[in-house]
């Protein structure tokens, strides 16, 4: 098409991006401080500039323009001009090629050259490298943003909308996950298609989890460094375009892949939550690149320190932090959230260090802005919301400070589990927090149990399986001399760093894994699993692996009798946990008797069989504990507003070095017997233990370091209205 073909008319400034309409496409870009915007259209190929238009209107700091004939999969990007002084926060230079901020597609990825830089890239020890501007065009470098077809047939697409006290979070990347998997067509391993076949379905299904949370799949940019080193950022924590789902996981090449894979979820009953990272983007600090922000308005996209405006505030340790204080901010995180729910169907979101988002001046406050507008949203607001509740400023960490209508990766959850079960001293009252759902954290706003996301592992730190057999971390594949990484770990090896031949030190791995898992899963509040906890998944020692787009971070599908083994154990986990009301309330225990009941809906029990005493609890050295759950005295209803009943369970904790003889307790002086569940210190729980019944008064062998479950064997309707 050539220049004298294409007319410009004065266009729309709302909405912000490019919109096809059927006969053309309007263009709108905010920028507040720019002196004009040039739009520059590219051939197919994206190599080829032919076309640049002076975007000549401009309506509340939003230059537009519509541009008839033009179609979806046109190329396209922005050169802003503008002052570049620096040292005042401007760094306007119209010589890189800018992505659309509200781009709905973006062709190709970066390849990293000297020209992406907005400044002379020279000695890094100049402390003045970045005040003089560069010329050279990025263009050239650059990917480019395409307009779009937004029509898609979701035909009866119906989202799951499971109850937050049912949920189970599965965590996986979409690559990580399929890339082995054997029974995936090959093509198709590493992206959405994969992740959407029959056979991975029917595993998550079987598994008995809910909801996947994917990694981040906005469009990121691989760090100009590690792509030095032969790395990459494969966790994708580095943004650069909030609506565009990156295409390195589409086979077709097209947005609809992702769309086809959200149905097949939904048609599953499956949720998918994104992870998503609005706190940073990819351009860095002062030296970092110019991709989009920094090029279009820099004071108005970031964060800068209040007295000197050439640096950035930085709450992430990644360079730079996103103005959440401006009005545009703050529309483009709101715009970008409903597109992924109303467009893509999404069902929730995980805030990649949220308390930045909340940061208004320097102090983290949870009554922000940020949180203030979600929650009268009428469409955000409806959807599960998952903070992680910390960032690395000063204050940053506020597990349990956010308001109502969000949930939490309890981090404190984590970290007391970790050091129970290694068996570090003074944790019993902590632990019985963390079991019972973060009463401590949650109820003083407000929420309910299910405000506490709980998780022993994520895909930041150790896997499950190197929990129990590392000391310490082994980055260096990273190639950071292993300086990275988190040292504060809470793991155990048992005795031999990494793989081991004893079979003393494997079976007792195996046991730790089976007690981590059985806490987590009959905990209250919501799980959330890592992809390959259940199947012994190893990085190797690796607890940072973001760079490694290999084995280290790919589920092994490789079937073994210790991987079966295990996946059995945790199948048998969530059929429990979903089959009994009372490992996934919604109310808080109350520690008396509730609804008209005698007994109390929880008992904290002692090895004499007895309530646990004050002592007991501050001492130090308590570190086996039993907690009896009154089925009878459940604060729950079914949907129709029916009460629910359940049976009475034991669960007991054993994290000494050695055996206990725990007394079964007695209730009102009923006449029951105690049926074992499961013990995780018998690889399988046989026959005759499962027959064997266990009196008020009588004692069992509780294993050193072993999780046990005991039901009250009292034939009754479980799970259904009194």
């Amino acid at each position: 098409m050539s220049r004298r073909n294409l007319k410009v008319l004065p266009g729309r400034p709302y909405p912000l991006g490019a919109s096809w309409d059927g006969k053309g496409v309007n263009f709108a870009l905010f920028s507040e401080n720019a002196d004009y915007v040039e739009l520059c259209l590219f051939d197919a190929s994206g190599k080829k500039e032919t076309h640049k238009f002076k975007l000549a209107e401009k309506t509340d700091q939003v230059w537009h323009a519509y541009i008839p004939q033009l179609k979806p999969g046109q190329l396209y990007g922005y050169r802003v001009h503008g002052p570049y002084k620096p040292k005042k926060g401007l760094r306007f230079n119209p010589s890189k090629l800018l992505i659309d901020p509200y781009a709905k597609s973006i062709v190709g990825d970066i390849r990293w050259h000297d020209a992406v830089f907005p400044y002379q890239v020279g000695d890094v020890s100049n402390p003045d490298l970045d005040l003089i501007a560069d010329t050279q065009d990025s263009a050239p470098y650059m990917p480019k943003c395409a307009v779009t077809d937004a029509q898609f047939d979701w035909q009866d697409d119906q989202k799951p909308d499971i109850p937050w006290h049912k949920t189970v979070i599965y965590e996986l990347h979409v690559k990580g996950f399929t890339q082995l998997n054997p029974h995936i067509p090959p093509h198709l391993r590493g992206t959405y298609a994969g992740l959407a076949q029959p056979q991975v379905i029917r595993y998550l299904k079987s598994l008995g989890v809910t909801a996947v949370e994917l990694l981040p799949v906005h469009y990121f940019l691989n760090d100009r460094h590690l792509v030095e080193k032969g790395l990459c950022n494969y966790w994708g924590y580095n943004s650069i375009n909030y609506f565009t789902p990156d295409m390195r996981y589409a086979k077709s090449g097209k947005i609809e892949e992702f769309k086809e894979m959200i149905k097949a979820f939904h048609a599953a009953g499956l949720e998918v939550i994104l992870d998503v990272v609005y706190n940073h983007t990819a351009e860095g600090n002062h030296l970092g690149p110019m991709l989009s922000f920094k090029g279009i308005d820099n004071p108005a996209y970031y964060r800068l320190v209040e007295d000197n405006e050439r640096y950035y505030m930085d709450y992430t340790g990644t360079g730079n932090t996103l103005n959440m204080m401006t009005p545009k901010v703050l529309q483009l995180v709101m715009d970008s959230l409903r597109y992924w729910i109303e467009e893509m169907h999404i069902d929730g979101f995980r805030f990649d260090l949220a308390s930045a988002l909340a940061r208004e001046l320097h102090d983290v406050d949870k009554l922000g802005a940020f949180f203030d507008i979600i929650h009268q949203d009428p469409v955000i607001s409806q959807v599960k919301l998952i903070a992680e509740p910390w960032d690395i400023g000063e204050g940053g960490y506020q597990v349990g400070n956010f308001p109502v209508g969000w949930t939490e990766w309890n981090g404190k959850y984590r970290d007391t589990i970790r050091s129970f079960w290694k068996g570090d001293e003074g944790q019993i009252g902590e632990l019985a927090y963390r079991l019972t759902g973060s009463s401590d954290l949650y109820e003083h706003s407000g929420r309910r149990p299910y405000a506490s996301i709980n998780f022993i592992t994520a895909h930041d730190g150790f896997t499950l399986h190197d929990l129990v057999s590392y000391n310490d971390k082994h980055n260096h594949d990273n190639g950071e001399n292993n300086q990275d990484g988190d040292n504060h770990n809470l793991s155990w090896n048992m005795g031999s760093e990494g793989p081991t031949r004893s079979a003393k030190i494997n079976a007792l791995r195996q046991k730790q894994k089976r007690n981590f898992l059985a806490t987590l899963l009959l905990s209250q509040g919501v799980p959330m699993i890592t992809a390959g906890d259940e199947y012994c998944r190893t990085q190797n020692g690796n607890n940072n692996a973001y760079c490694q787009d290999n084995k280290i971070s790919w589920f092994n599908w490789r079937e073994t009798e210790e991987k079966n083994a295990l996946l059995a154990f945790t199948k048998m986990l969530l059929a429990l946990r979903k089959a009994h009301p009372i490992f996934h309330q919604r109310h808080f225990f109350q520690g008396h008797p509730v609804r008209g009941s005698e007994a109390k809906d929880i008992s904290w029990i002692s090895v004499d069989g007895m309530e646990m005493s004050e002592a007991e609890w501050a001492s130090a050295e308590t570190k086996c504990i039993g907690m009896h759950l009154h089925g009878q005295a459940l604060k729950e209803c079914d949907e129709k507003g029916k009460p629910l009943r359940d049976t009475d369970f034991v669960i007991l904790l054993n994290a000494h070095d050695c055996a206990v003889e725990f007394a079964m307790p007695n209730s009102l002086g009923e006449e029951y017997t105690w049926r074992l569940v499961f013990d995780t210190a018998l690889t399988e729980t046989k026959r005759q233990d499962k027959r064997k019944k266990y009196q008020a008064g009588d004692v069992y062998y509780l294993q050193s370091r072993s999780f046990v479950l005991l039901s009250k064997n009292r034939k009754q309707s479980v799970g259904r209205p009194v």
